[in-house]
């Protein structure tokens, strides 16, 4: 692992998950961005116009509340005065304040029923929004260019898929059960607050202007950290993948130190954002609860010198101060659901970035039928680079025939895998046309035309489950004898036999459970058993010992046997049998023909081949 991530490339993009840092500072785009979740609520009209109804009615009955309470108030004041006054049948009318207290109960009852409900709906809303995003994201990812995985790191996808979705549904579960209740409280609060006293009402008011000023000052300023605390969430979850997945490597060539720093680099980044973000947003309450007291100090004043005059009741005065706090309360709630409203739009920008990303061309309508494929390959005047503005295939032609094993060879980077990259569709070439039987590769549907390939790289990839089911991998409605039969011809049926429940053994997370090469003698039973038209040995026997070697070479040439075969080796003694090896350099074909030919030419290959023996690195 180097010391600089960004020399350390995930492919021919660029670098790690560093490489693709985002420089913004807040949201892009705070209206587009809510507009598409609007979008995604639309399937839900009928939910939110329920949510509407119960969110008005629990807020109804809420606010009634305080309006009764102040006549049981007003009846034990005035019942109190009566009998410290002498006043002859005076005192507490008991049994008319058990009734206000038993329609209060009621009350209460049924406004809780309610927002149970309204709080039920939203709960299903939000994930079934949240859903709806995860499975938009899974299609998603099956239609996009290897080119973007190239530049974004695994864990900055995941970052997305999974923190950034579950923002969004918390957040928006949030905004949709408390801006409801707040908006319908607000409105049902001052019309009471109207009935009671205008002159406390606009006493109330005044304060309101002041609380807008400071909730605007710190929504402006947290929707930059909420932004940058999504973003470099994504980045730290990239990290800790890529150093994970290469643990190994890490301990290999002592960089523990610096995976550590960069590490802590990305933390502290994240840290000083988040702890920003989220003291801006813990500041909203205290700041309106404190606004909201100083709307007291003006209620209990007015109020004092309303029931001085006669003008109100005490029982008014103390459900004014009640609806005083409850319309603060919505008001901070607002400002609240304003500061969540950043942290959504950061989320969701994310994703929708992700959404809107280019897609793989789209297929033709009418694509060519694979079942007759015979195996003549093509490749006329490609070109190709994985940047624009650097080619790295020129004007590259070659005809294959049917059955004919093709060998490429060539110091690294000079393009070798990148041609098979191309006959795969992983990526469409800038210029000139790949055919098969004369046909175009693009005139195939992806799927039919991947399918015609059987493919042994020199990366493995094994899931998470029996050694059987990798290997019907390559075929899924492949038969236990048909996968047996499969191992067999790639001599892994012996070793499979040795381990703890042969074929089924499960392979775990890792694939560490069993040695690099029987991983890759896997990965070619996997390639026997899909039985192609087209294999591609990419590095094929790279990761196996030599005796093992020599028997994959032997049941690669009955495999290979009738079919065409592109070869990719840096050890060129096992192609020596190769109809045609084609020698790339900087992207173009320098040499072409078969060993002894190539040999005797005394050129690029020769050079390549005497180095192996000569103890001198092929680069």
């Amino acid at each position: 692992m180097s010391n600089q991530r960004k020399v350390k490339m995930k492919g021919p993009g660029g670098g790690g998950p560093m490489g693709n840092m985002l420089n913004d500072a807040k949201a892009k785009d705070f209206k587009g961005t809510m507009k598409k979740l609007l979008n995604h609520l639309k399937p839900f009209k009928i939910a939110m116009l329920v949510v509407l109804i119960f969110a008005i009615g629990s807020s109804i009955f809420s606010i009634a509340g305080p309006k009764i309470l102040g006549n049981a108030t007003t009846e034990i004041f005035e019942g109190l005065v009566e009998k410290v006054a002498g006043t002859s049948g005076g005192g507490i009318d008991f049994t008319y304040i058990g009734k206000i207290l038993t329609t209060l109960a009621i009350l209460y009852a049924i406004s809780a029923v309610f927002s149970f409900i309204q709080g039920f709906i939203t709960s299903d809303i939000s994930q079934k929004v949240s859903y709806q995003l995860r499975k938009e994201i899974s299609e998603k990812i099956n239609l996009m260019p290897l080119k973007y995985f190239d530049k974004m790191s695994h864990g900055e996808v995941l970052s997305r898929v999974t923190n950034d979705v579950d923002a969004i549904s918390n957040n928006l579960q949030q905004i949709l059960a408390q801006m409801i209740t707040a908006i319908t409280t607000i409105i049902g609060v001052l019309i009471m607050m109207l009935s009671i006293s205008l002159t406390m009402t606009i006493g109330t008011l005044v304060v309101i202007p002041l609380s807008m000023v400071f909730m605007m000052v710190i929504v402006k300023k947290s929707q930059v950290f909420f932004r940058k605390q999504q973003e470099y969430l994504g980045h730290t979850n990239g990290h800790i993948e890529e150093i994970y997945s290469g643990h190994t490597i890490v301990k290999a060539f002592n960089r523990e130190e610096k995976a550590i720093e960069e590490f802590d680099e990305l933390n502290e980044t994240l840290y000083n954002t988040a702890w920003k973000s989220q003291f801006l947003s813990g500041l909203m309450m205290p700041v309106m609860t404190f606004i909201g007291n100083l709307g007291y100090v003006v209620v209990a004043i007015l109020g004092g010198y309303l029931a001085i005059q006669k003008a109100i009741t005490v029982g008014d005065i103390q459900a004014f101060i009640q609806y005083s706090r409850n319309f603060m309360q919505p008001i901070a709630q607002t400002a609240q659901i304003a500061n969540i409203m950043q942290a959504t739009a950061a989320a969701a920008e994310r994703v929708f970035e992700f959404l809107e990303e280019e897609e793989e061309i789209v297929e033709v309508e009418n694509p060519v039928d694979t079942s007759d494929l015979q195996g003549k390959v093509s490749f006329k005047d490609v070109n190709f680079g994985y940047n624009e503005d650097k080619t790295i295939i020129n004007n590259f032609s070659i005809d294959i025939k049917q059955g004919q094993k093709v060998a490429i060879v060539g110091p690294t980077g000079a393009g070798k895998t990148t041609i098979v990259k191309l006959l795969m569709r992983f990526y469409d070439v800038n210029s000139g046309q790949i055919l098969i039987d004369d046909h175009n590769i693009q005139d195939f549907s992806r799927g039919d035309l991947r399918r015609t390939f059987g493919m042994v790289l020199q990366d493995t990839w094994l899931f998470s489950g029996s050694i059987m089911e990798n290997i019907r991998y390559g075929r899924l409605d492949a038969t236990d004898e048909e996968v047996i039969q499969a191992a067999k011809l790639a001599h892994a049926h012996h070793f499979i036999k040795t381990l703890p429940g042969g074929y089924n053994m499960v392979i775990n997370e890792e694939a560490n459970n069993i040695s690099q090469g029987q991983k890759q003698l896997l990965t070619i039973a996997r390639a026997i058993l899909a039985n192609p038209k087209i294999l591609i040995l990419d590095e094929a026997t790279s990761s196996v010992d030599t005796r093992t070697e020599v028997l994959i070479q032997k049941a690669m040439e009955n495999l290979m046997e009738g079919r065409t075969s592109f070869i990719i080796a840096h050890r060129l003694s096992t192609i020596r049998d190769a109809n045609t090896i084609l020698v790339m350099n900087d992207g173009d074909i320098v040499e072409q023909g078969n060993h002894k030919a190539l040999l005797a030419s005394n050129g690029f290959y020769a050079n390549l081949y005497n180095s192996q023996f000569e103890n001198k690195e092929v680069v």
